[in-house]
């Protein structure tokens, strides 16, 4: 008869306690996410820079002048705090609209507009495929 009633109060034990998990933002899966929206934007990381008036983003394989509005100042304005020089390129993904560029407009091929900031990186301090002149 002991038993029986520490087997009863034991399931009740297990069965009465509450297992709440808490909920943690996860950034990753949020990003990814958003790599798979079929809004018609497109995903793109690579080297930002804005200077003297000029906005661009370059890739591995393309070199894309900005659209400069709102959201491509709020990034230059993170991408700040990892420069030592105004011209420096920082690492960035971000999500974008990209158009050809009008036929009269000088630059790239193609522009794009930033339409959402992903993640914004310190650069390498190792990387070494900047070459700087000084006298």
């Amino acid at each position: 008869m002991k038993k029986i009633n520490l087997i009863i109060i034991l399931a009740l034990t297990i069965f009465a306690c509450k297992n709440e998990t808490k909920q943690n933002v996860d950034l990753e899966e949020n990003r990814a996410k958003s790599y798979d929206q079929n809004d018609g934007f497109i995903t793109i990381k690579g080297d930002f820079v804005y200077f003297a008036d000029a906005a661009v983003l370059q890739t591995p394989k393309e070199i894309y002048g900005v659209v400069i509005d709102e959201n491509m100042h709020v990034l230059n304005k993170q991408a700040k705090a990892f420069k030592s020089d105004p011209t420096d390129m920082v690492p960035v993904t971000v999500r974008v609209r990209k158009f050809k560029k009008e036929k009269n407009e000088e630059g790239w091929p193609y522009r794009v507009e930033i339409k959402e900031i992903l993640k914004v990186e310190a650069p390498d301090p190792n990387k070494e495929d900047v070459i700087k002149l000084a006298n």
